[in-house]
């Protein structure tokens, strides 16, 4: 695990010339030295990246999933995530184009998007789950970096900054339309996802050691999925208008419907039986759900 914290020093982690700017850089990827080892590298950065690639006879693995370059592809990485890559060496002539843009945090300082950046999902996806842009929509994003890169070559001043941030702000909100339509035309993918954490959920909760397991997180789910959490509570309020634990509590009450209506345990007994270390907080999120106590329900169906 190696951390780069600047981008002067990604820079010359990747062989590039010095950066125009040492809190902003935007690289064409055709300039990047391929690197001639089939070793996989892990790099923790400290500012954000966004790129869009094409690049064939390249092998690339972010994680444990390989990446099809072919397609335009938007990803994006926060500070401090990890990534992990493999390159085949071996592959013969790499034919790579597009665009890395390198942001440190200090660059926000005192914009409109220093406060607005983290409200974008997308940052908390994982790589393999990238923007697969369509023709259209490659040229609209590389039209803003051309942008971009036009202010970063040109001299600074005063308002620089301001315009950088301001054309950020405009990618960013393009890609947030572009992976609402990418849920939308990959559907019938999406309800498979959803299919399958219902069967998830449903066999989590009639398992007899809840009370060791306790209630499933968010990150369990996504794991159990092959899915970043980030990812699926976007994928899941695009097709269904419920995050990831709003689909675990529901499936939870369902579960505590029916030990209340067909059991003679006591409310505290579910709550136990269900995964609640405490009484209260059993009840609060059922009335939350339900607006009746578990007593309540109980009384009503009976």
């Amino acid at each position: 695990m190696q951390t780069i914290e600047t981008i002067s020093a990604f820079h010359r982690f990747r062989k590039l010339p010095p950066p125009h700017h040492p809190l902003l850089s935007v690289i064409d990827v055709a300039t990047v030295p391929v690197p001639d080892s089939n070793e996989p590298e892990s790099l923790v950065l400290g500012f954000y990246t966004i790129s869009v690639k094409r690049m064939q006879h390249v092998n690339v693995r972010y994680g444990q999933q390989p990446f099809d370059f072919d397609e335009g592809i938007l990803s994006f990485l926060a500070p401090n995530q990890v990534l992990t890559q493999t390159f085949d060496a071996g592959a013969g002539e790499a034919k790579n184009s597009g665009w890395v843009i390198l942001i440190h945090p200090d660059f926000l300082w005192n914009t409109p998007l220093a406060g607005t950046i983290h409200r974008y999902d997308f940052w908390d996806y994982s790589l393999h789950h990238g923007l697969f842009l369509s023709p259209p929509e490659e040229s609209v994003v590389n039209g803003v970096i051309e942008n971009i890169r036009r202010e970063y070559l040109a001299r600074t001043d005063k308002f620089s900054k301001q315009i950088i941030s301001a054309h950020l702000e405009v990618l960013l909100t393009y890609a947030d339309r572009f992976y609402q339509r990418q849920f939308i035309t990959r559907e019938k993918s999406g309800h498979e996802v959803l299919e399958r954490l219902e069967h998830l959920l449903q066999d989590y909760f009639q398992r007899d050691d809840l009370i060791e397991r306790g209630l499933p997180s968010v990150q369990y789910v996504a794991d159990q999925l092959h899915l970043s959490p980030g990812y699926l509570s976007s994928l899941l309020r695009a097709l269904t208008g419920r995050n990831t634990q709003q689909h675990i509590h529901e499936k939870l009450i369902e579960r505590a419907k029916e030990r209340l209506s067909t059991t003679n345990l006591t409310v505290s007994e579910i709550a136990y039986e269900m995964g609640f270390e405490h009484l209260p907080s059993f009840s609060k999120l059922f009335k939350a759900k339900t607006r009746m106590s578990p007593r309540q329900f109980r009384d009503a169906f009976n």
